[in-house]
């Protein structure tokens, strides 16, 4: 039970339609064993006084009765049952997914997204197979196998015994060959999420691909991962053809028993004729449990495969949790302190603070300047809890960060990253994405600001224009123009532009730090820039360099100390002479 823990409270919510698609495959199998007895009296009563034309028209008219009101019921069972798995289905993808949501960027750094794919496409499908037909026909095997093996006694204890005499050795071959197809789903399963991930990162690569010419590369990549894929779905077609023959010739020993001694019943007078062909009948009706033994434990073994997988995921814990915060507290007013912030990635790896001091009081702005590599990101990573950082070490509105529910705390604190993502969407939808109820105004009015909204106007369809995956039809400064927008609509408490100006020209960017002089008035402001530009109006700046801030003032102040900032400053100046020359 510890393997379908996750699927059984969709079970019990879906529970009264399954019972009752169980029931009308019950009624289903009463009215189908009752068919071989009216042919067997049909048939016994051609050779009795007084059975007559009229007698045969009823059974035949009763049997067509019988089959009108069975197709009619295993219509609904399978509404009933099939659409049940159907909605586990959804709701066991819609889990997936929330649980995807609440795991930390840790868990997304070390798993593959074709990795991912594949959890939500074979092993979900796997899943709702057992659950839609595994469990259904396992009641109607049991129900049918009983039911029959009694009506068959009924007719010839002796002739049944003889019958199922070679059936046990059906039970030695799903043990052996069932553990087979469970190691070797897992593998199929293994390399197809391998497939997955190959395929997916080659498509989303394809302009870097295309541009250093390696097609030919990524083909027998994907050609070699497809190679293994199909190479363990043979080896597990291979034990089924084993599986599923097997089954058929023990299914052929048993009538070929039943025609020898049940015949010989016959010419003897042990049983009559009718007997004897209901009991062929009867027979005929048990073989589809036996097969449909193979079938169950193959989707069985499949499916469990797939749970214990998803289990694997389901158990992965989110270190990035609300397990310390404080509920009541629904606002952030700005404030932050950062005391004494150490922090390394990995335990047995150098430390990349050595102790940040800093505060940022509220409604000001700060800019965070330094080397590649020296940590500027890793600063907002931590204070949007991206990563944990150490207890009693950044604190918001003088309350330790863990305090804050996850929810507030992003809620009230937006950030413009360097690698920007926009979804395969209009642009007005990617603007509105942290405000959808936002309407068209003030869509306009914040892609104004953010200096794109000429951009915009000249797409045939303007902001109902519809963007390709990840914005791959915009340039680098359309795109983070977007995420600007986006940003603005939002109107955080805390805004953080992380390098989020790079790709924009210096008079756009001019134009767009004079609006956000004006939007950020009353709010908290951090900007990560590389161009002292982008950052001579902050009121504070600091410059960080071997893990410790070396440098910090405001642009005059900083200029004066003649150190780091004034030489990078004036490097800066030289280039753009360069390129105004």
């Amino acid at each position: 039970m510890k393997t379908f823990k996750e699927v059984i409270p969709f079970l019990k919510r879906n529970i009264y339609l399954i019972i009752i698609g169980i029931l009308l495959i019950i009624i289903v199998d009463l009215v189908q064993l009752e068919v071989p007895r009216i042919i067997q009296e049909a048939i016994d009563g051609l050779s009795n006084d007084g059975f007559t034309k009229n007698n045969l028209k009823n059974s035949a008219l009763l049997i067509l009765g019988l089959t009108v009101f069975m197709t009619t019921l295993r219509f609904f069972w399978r509404l009933t049952l099939l659409g049940s798995a159907w909605t586990i289905d959804r709701d066991l993808r819609k889990k997936y997914y929330n649980h995807l949501m609440y795991l930390s960027s840790n868990f997304f750094n070390k798993q593959k997204t074709g990795d991912l794919m594949a959890y939500a496409t074979n092993d979900m499908n796997a899943i709702r197979m057992l659950i839609g037909f595994g469990f259904v026909t396992g009641v109607d095997i049991i129900f049918l196998s009983i039911m029959t093996i009694r009506k068959m006694i009924i007719i010839d204890s002796k002739l049944t015994l003889f019958a199922i005499i070679p059936l046990p050795l059906l039970s030695l071959i799903i043990m052996i060959l069932g553990k087979r197809i469970h190691k070797k789903f897992n593998k199929v399963q293994k390399t197809f999420s391998n497939l997955s991930g190959i395929v997916q990162e080659s498509i989303s690569g394809i302009r870097v691909v295309k541009a250093f010419v390696q097609e030919e590369k990524e083909l027998e990549k994907v050609s070699s991962s497809a190679y293994d894929y199909v190479k363990e779905n043979i080896d597990l077609v291979k034990i089924n053809a084993i599986f599923h023959p097997s089954f058929m010739l023990i299914i052929g020993f048993s009538m070929l028993i039943v025609l020898v001694y049940g015949g010989e019943a016959t010419i003897v007078g042990k049983i009559t004729m009718g007997q004897f062909i209901a009991f062929f009948q009867y027979l005929g009706m048990f073989i589809w449990p036996m097969i449909a033994i193979g079938w169950v434990v193959n989707l069985y073994q499949r499916g469990t495969v797939s749970l214990k997988r998803l289990n694997k995921i389901f158990a992965i814990k989110s270190e990035i949790n609300d397990d310390n915060a404080d509920f009541s507290l629904t606002k952030i007013n700005g404030k932050i302190n950062i005391k004494n912030l150490k922090f390394k990635y990995k335990e047995d790896s150098p430390n990349i603070f050595n102790g940040i001091n800093l505060e940022i009081k509220e409604n000001e702005t700060l800019a965070i300047v330094g080397k590649t590599g020296c940590g500027k990101s890793t600063i907002i990573d931590l204070l949007t809890r991206v990563y944990n950082p150490p207890k009693n070490s950044i604190f918001l509105d003088d309350k330790d960060i863990y305090d804050f529910p996850l929810q507030i705390l992003r809620e009230n604190l937006v950030m413009v990253p360097q690698d920007i993502f926009l979804f395969s969407d209009t642009i007005a939808g990617n603007i509105s994405l942290g405000y959808p109820n936002a309407d068209r105004k003030l869509i306009e009015d914040v892609a104004k600001k953010a200096e794109v909204y000429e951009d915009i106007m000249e797409f045939e369809n303007g902001f109902d224009t519809i963007i390709g995956e990840r914005g791959v039809t915009l340039s680098g400064g359309q795109k983070q123009r977007i995420a600007i927008a986006r940003a603005f609509l939002k109107n955080p408490k805390i805004l953080i532009l992380d390098d989020s100006l790079s790709a924009i020209d210096t008079k756009t960017e001019t134009r767009i730090l004079k609006n956000l002089i004006d939007l950020r008035e009353n709010k908290t402001t951090i900007i990560i820039a590389h161009r002292i530009s982008s950052i001579q109006h902050a009121n504070n700046i600091i410059v960080i360099g071997d893990g410790k801030i070396i440098e910090k003032g405001n642009h005059t102040d900083l200029l004066e100390l003649n150190g780091i900032y004034r030489d990078l400053f004036e490097k800066q100046q030289i280039e753009e002479k360069i390129k105004e020359i």
